[in-house]
């Protein structure tokens, strides 16, 4: 017979756990409660006062979960989903917070029943597989040389942000910018590095119309010396990351200074310097150097004198950009410097001045590997709204390039995912397939959110939606919800199309996290141990 104690102690073990369990459903719920008006083309926008006092009006659902400041693990666990999503794909950060949630509230009546979490684990991990294999069934393969179905994509993946009015405008600079980055090597394997080689401009004034993808390099930077030259065509360029000024001694670094003399030879140490590094870089002959650090008053005099253009004081990242461009490399030491350094790929430089700022231009490249998109519009709230609404187009552009594969929109994947796993939960067998079922008709959230946002009959328009997926699965999966009208319509027609990527890590980051949830059966501060 068990003690009193024990019995006490495994009580106190399961009430610990259920509150534990209680209070991230609770959490989660809320979460996805505040973004899940963020879906679909009928999306609200959500206002935001963040602690500086800026405000931020946005239906995107990484951006809102980024500037909400919260304190229960669980619902930081969703909002790292979010920006995990983010990173990976670029897309899908408002579905996997909204199916994520979904799937784990899904496992809450299998927990009152005392069902152990490792069999709702073990069955939401079987469903996912089969999941990934039906999505990978229905993928359509997309031909990258038609630009116009391309375009089509990418203008049904921002159809729901600020920018859809200006879709096409906004989708042809994406494309752009995405194949302007892209490169192939010798093997076959892709790389496209948006965030390090596709730069964002922003020039309040001006209209939206004059945004542009500039296929070299855009800097906010003048040059050094009022007599050095603003336009050079075919420019020999240099860079480097080491300064072009004298070197300062520490701190407590001591000089005695006793007579005029004393401080002349100083000036002329400091002098003859300037000029070594100077002539090393002369004697190649350059138009342009640029360098990440300072340069002083008499290196500008000596360049001026030689006709070399020279900008300081620039960011790593624009001196990456610049080499990636031109086919310079990036020289720490002026001493070190060899004919193979200089760039030449450069077709054009100019300083224009655009508002009351100058900037300079690096364009008309052989092979311009980095690209910078000037945006322009009437104010920073505008500007910063579009460049959130690009980037999402910018990653949905790459998912395209290095997977060229698509899955039908509008809700239309997830039913026919949902109507799949359904029929297949009939073959399992134990205490899995109540678990495996759940997650299936979790997967309807998608298009039933999708017809809440548009303000359509959401019992009616699901019921539908499966009846019509359920009568033909193999000819009618492209079948989902409208988001602007609130009516079944067949995706192909439509238009409507997602990559095939967002949608597998959609799946995979929300099922995942909702086991690694399931699997908390405590929760405690640091502090309070």
């Amino acid at each position: 017979m068990n003690s009193p104690v024990y019995v006490l102690n495994t009580a106190a073990k399961r009430e610990n756990q259920r509150e534990a369990q209680q209070g991230i459903f609770l959490a989660v719920k809320a979460i996805s409660s505040i973004i899940k008006t963020c879906l679909g083309p009928k999306a609200m926008l959500k206002m935001i006062l963040d602690p500086m006092g800026t405000t931020i009006c946005t239906n995107d659902g990484n951006a809102i979960l980024r500037e909400i400041d919260v304190t229960h693990p669980a619902a930081k666990s969703m909002i790292e989903l979010s920006r995990a999503q983010d990173e990976n794909v670029g897309d899908g950060t408002t579905s996997v917070v909204i199916l994520a949630s979904e799937i784990l509230n899904s496992s809450e009546q299998f927990l009152e029943k005392k069902i152990h979490p490792h069999y709702i684990i073990k069955a939401f991990r079987m469903a996912l597989d089969n999941a990934i294999d039906i999505v990978d069934q229905y993928s359509v393969p997309i031909d990258l040389n038609k630009k116009d179905e391309v375009l089509k994509v990418i203008q049904s993946c921002i159809g729901t942000k600020f920018i859809g009015k200006w879709g096409s405008l906004m989708c042809n600079l994406a494309l752009d910018a995405v194949l302007t980055v892209h490169i192939q090597d010798e093997d076959g394997r892709s790389e496209i590095d948006i965030k390090r080689y596709a730069k964002v401009e922003k020039i309040p004034g001006g209209d939206i119309s004059d945004c542009r993808v500039i296929k070299g390099v855009m800097l906010n930077k003048d040059v050094t010396h009022p007599k050095m030259r603003r336009v050079i065509k075919n420019p020999r360029i240099i860079l480097l990351d080491c300064s072009l000024e004298y070197k300062k001694g520490e701190s407590d670094t001591m000089v005695d200074i006793t007579n005029e003399d004393d401080f002349a030879a100083l000036l002329k140490i400091e002098e003859e310097y300037v000029q070594r590094i100077c002539e090393d870089i002369i004697k190649l002959k350059p138009d342009l150097v640029f360098t990440e650090k300072g340069v002083s008053d008499l290196a500008q005099h000596f360049f001026v004198k030689k006709g070399i253009t020279c900008l300081r004081r620039l960011k790593k990242s624009e001196n990456n950009r610049i080499a990636r461009i031109s086919g310079a490399t990036i020289v720490s030491r002026t001493d070190e410097l060899q004919e193979s350094d200089v760039g030449t790929g450069c077709g054009l430089f100019e300083i224009r001045k655009i508002g009351d700022e100058y900037f300079t231009f690096l364009e008309e490249c052989k092979e311009p590997k980095a690209c910078t998109i000037l945006l322009r519009g009437a104010s920073k709230d505008i500007l910063n709204e579009i460049e959130r609404n690009l980037t999402d187009a910018l990653n949905v552009a790459r998912n395209i390039v290095l997977d060229p594969r698509l899955v039908p929109g509008g809700g239309a994947i997830e039913m026919a995912v949902s109507q799949a796993l359904s029929e297949k939960s009939k073959s399992i067998e134990g205490l899995y397939q109540l678990p495996y079922k759940a997650l299936a008709q979790s997967l309807e959230v998608i298009p039933r959110i999708l017809g809440q946002n548009c303000g359509a009959n959401t019992v009616k328009l699901l019921t539908e939606l499966r009846a019509k997926h359920a009568s033909n699965p193999t000819e009618n999966y492209t079948f989902g919800i409208d988001g602007d009208k609130g009516t079944i319509v067949d995706m192909k027609d439509l238009g409507v199309w997602d990559t095939h990527s967002v949608k597998i890590q959609t799946l995979k980051t929300s099922i995942e996290n909702a086991c690694t949830l399931l699997r908390v059966d405590h929760i405690s501060s640091t502090s309070n141990i």
